[in-house]
């Protein structure tokens, strides 16, 4: 990465670095939770830090233009994300990425708002980690 490797230390407890590449870096909330066993495991929340936007189809993976901007996009599902937020430098992106990882360990950021359909059980775990109960 043009501004630094990312490490597990840059986010707040629970949150893992799963992939750092040039143009993408992905990190998980609490893998050891959301395992594929008690919960589905689309259901692992996840931030993406990507230089342009993530939906881009497949096939279409080129290197970004000069300029592209860079998105934080946390996911709690394929299909379940917040509006991402855009930053001109990775720098700022990554820095939004730990702070987005800060504010949902902490209970701040509210995931039942993205959601059409509740999965409560789900709900109720994450209420637990993140000191909401």
């Amino acid at each position: 990465m043009a501004d630094g490797d990312a490490d597990d230390e840059e986010f707040a407890p629970g949150w893992l670095v799963w992939s750092d590449a040039d143009d993408k870096l992905v990190v998980a909330y609490r893998p050891d939770v959301f395992d594929g066993n008690a919960f589905p495991a689309p259901c692992l929340p996840t931030i993406y830090v990507t230089q342009g936007r993530r939906s881009r189809r497949p096939g279409t993976d080129r290197d970004p233009a000069p300029g592209t901007p860079w998105y934080v996009t946390l996911f709690l599902e394929p299909e379940v994300e917040r509006d991402a937020e855009q930053y001109p430098t990775e720098a700022e992106a990554r820095e939004a990425a730990r702070e987005l990882a800060r504010r949902f360990d902490a209970g701040d950021v509210d995931y039942r708002a993205l959601y059409q359909v509740p999965r409560e059980t789900y709900f109720e775990k994450l209420d637990e980690l993140t000191g909401r109960e």
